[in-house]
């Protein structure tokens, strides 16, 4: 294979010729090669929403001129389109708060901004990942961004999945006049959808927590009001979202308490249902209602990641308490265990419908 050399802060990096990632990106992943999961496709497009949003407020503030923001807003374009993605090579859990996942992102898309005005990779003359693709950006406050915008993404396909689960059992007891029924089972399916309803409501509330943000960077834009309302004018329009400055800059990095309570939310949610999957696994024992084997294997599974998304909570709760000051440097581990709880979730509840819910026989 053949290599360029690059410097960070760390001095020189031997980076593969043809890769778009610099020796930052380089530094992290020949470090931090612990989990071998890279970032989520979801965070990768929130890096390039977030870093075409900054270019174009940049350039509408006199930052950097047109060219270099339009050749940084085709890189995101095409990132967002789904290329490059295997440019992204740090460790989803490493060390520096996760600043390496920036400098990743900075990397790729200066390095493709500067091919698509006629340079070279790893020049960084015409478009520089700190100087225009990173300008007036905090990394940690960046990483920060990206992974809220993934956890309301992935939430919201949590919550569709969750919806049809509803719909599910709310079929179920039409189809057997479940509701006029004394106390029986009829009753029990019917909790079933209720807490269902609730833990829905639940979580769907956390959802705007995720989407306040702190773009201000204290001695270099200040009270900057134009940069700052552009800035988020863009993220709005990028990712899809009504994205809000937090009235509390510090608030952002430092509690995280949003996070903490979008974890418990999904944890409550995610134990209910594998109570109520046990609940029906007891009746069929009784020879209440009929389970086939299918089912029953199934019911076992989800109470098993119930198990293990009581686990992630614990972590990302713990992580969260960890935080000292204005910093938190277990952001990484917070949300590769987010990720995880969410995903997970959203396909037992799936597999919870399919093989027990819709296949039930009373």
């Amino acid at each position: 294979m053949r290599y360029r050399l690059e410097k960070d802060t760390y001095g020189e990096m031997r980076v593969p010729l043809e890769a778009y990632f610099g020796a930052g990106a380089q530094h992290s992943k020949d470090l931090f090669q612990i989990t071998k999961h890279g970032l989520i496709r979801q965070m990768i497009k929130a890096f390039a929403a977030i870093k075409k949003s900054a270019a174009k407020a940049n350039n509408d503030c006199g930052n950097i001129n047109a060219d270099v923001e339009n050749a940084i807003s085709l890189a995101c374009d095409e990132i967002t389109n789904g290329r490059l993605h295997g440019q992204f090579v740090t460790d989803l859990v490493q060390g520096g708060s996760g600043i390496a996942m920036n400098y990743n992102a900075n990397e790729v898309i200066a390095n493709r901004a500067n091919e698509l005005m006629g340079g070279e990779k790893g020049k960084y003359d015409l478009v520089h990942p700190e100087n225009h693709v990173n300008l007036n950006q905090d990394s940690i406050n960046v990483v920060l961004m990206a992974s809220k915008f993934s956890t309301a993404r992935l939430t919201k396909k949590l919550l569709t999945e969750c919806k049809k689960l509803l719909t599910a059992i709310n079929d179920k007891v039409n189809e057997y006049e479940l509701e006029k029924h004394a106390y029986s089972f009829g009753q029990e399916i019917l909790t079933l959808a209720n807490n269902l309803e609730r833990d829905i409501k639940r979580v769907s509330a956390t959802l705007a927590g995720l989407l306040e943000v702190n773009v201000t960077i204290p001695n270099i834009i200040g009270e900057n009001d134009v940069f700052t309302k552009k800035y988020i004018k863009y993220l709005s329009q990028f990712i899809g979202e009504n994205i809000k400055q937090i009235k509390n800059p510090i608030v952002f990095e430092r509690s995280l308490d949003d996070i903490g309570q979008t974890s418990a939310s999904l944890k409550s949610m995610m134990s209910n249902i594998a109570k109520g999957a046990g609940d029906l696994l007891l009746l069929h024992n009784k020879e209440r209602i009929n389970l086939d084997n299918d089912a029953i294997m199934t019911v076992e599974v989800v109470k098993q990641i119930s198990f293990y998304v009581m686990g992630n909570d614990l972590t990302i709760q713990r992580s969260v308490e960890s935080g000292e000051l204005d910093k938190n440097i277990y952001i990484p581990i917070i949300f590769a265990c987010l990720f995880e709880m969410i995903n997970l979730t959203r396909r037992v509840i799936r597999s919870y419908r399919e093989r027990v819910i819709e296949n039930l026989k009373i």
